[in-house]
């Protein structure tokens, strides 16, 4: 082997390793594991009602959940993010169905509909997936997908994710807001 075929064979090699440390560091660098902190009670201010119309034709009012802790998944059929964190959204959905957790898929597509149905059908999801209306006050804040805002019983926004998040903290914080009692703190109504 000539020192040509040497220093190419080297440069292969450490063009490979390169690659493969970026991609281990980009996929979990996409994982958003930063567990942060739930807003106490008193810091937290009230969601507007949300109204936003369903893939089925139906409207998902976010009214209709008070008592429940609520997780609202920002997210689109095209975001890498949103495809690896959908399963464990969907687990979660299941597992805590009738243990209060209410929780909808807010799709950011724009235009067709097929390429959510067909997300929605990919993924399995259960939970209802909604479109944002027009002139809702959250959806126009959203910078990134996936971002997630978790809502407590008397509807406040307790935590708000951006990126891709682990069930597992998903499951730590709406197990925390389960816990708390309904009548942790007033109400204060917030303006966006």
């Amino acid at each position: 082997m000539t020192d040509r075929q040497k220093n190419i064979r080297k440069l292969i090699q450490y063009g490979l390793f390169v690659g493969v440390v970026l991609w281990i560091a980009f996929a979990f660098q996409s994982w958003n594991n930063d567990t942060g902190h739930i807003k106490p009670p008193a810091q937290r201010k009230a969601l507007e009602d949300l109204v936003m119309p369903g893939l089925d034709g139906a409207s998902w009012r976010l009214s209709d959940h008070r008592g429940e802790v609520v997780l609202i998944n920002y997210w689109a059929s095209w975001c890498g993010p949103c495809r690896q964190e959908t399963p464990g959204l969907v687990s979660l959905a299941r597992d805590y169905r009738y243990k209060g957790l209410a929780l909808v898929g807010v799709s950011l597509d724009k235009g067709d509909k097929a390429p959510v149905q067909s997300f929605v059908k990919e993924f399995h999801m259960t939970y209802p997936v909604v479109f944002p209306a027009t002139a809702q006050p959250f959806a126009s804040d959203v910078e990134a997908i996936p971002t997630t805002v978790l809502v407590d019983r008397q509807g406040r926004v307790a935590k708000t994710y951006v990126g891709a998040v682990r069930e597992s903290v998903f499951q730590a914080d709406v197990d925390s807001l389960l816990a708390e009692h309904m009548d942790a703190a007033p109400v204060t109504a917030a303006r966006n």
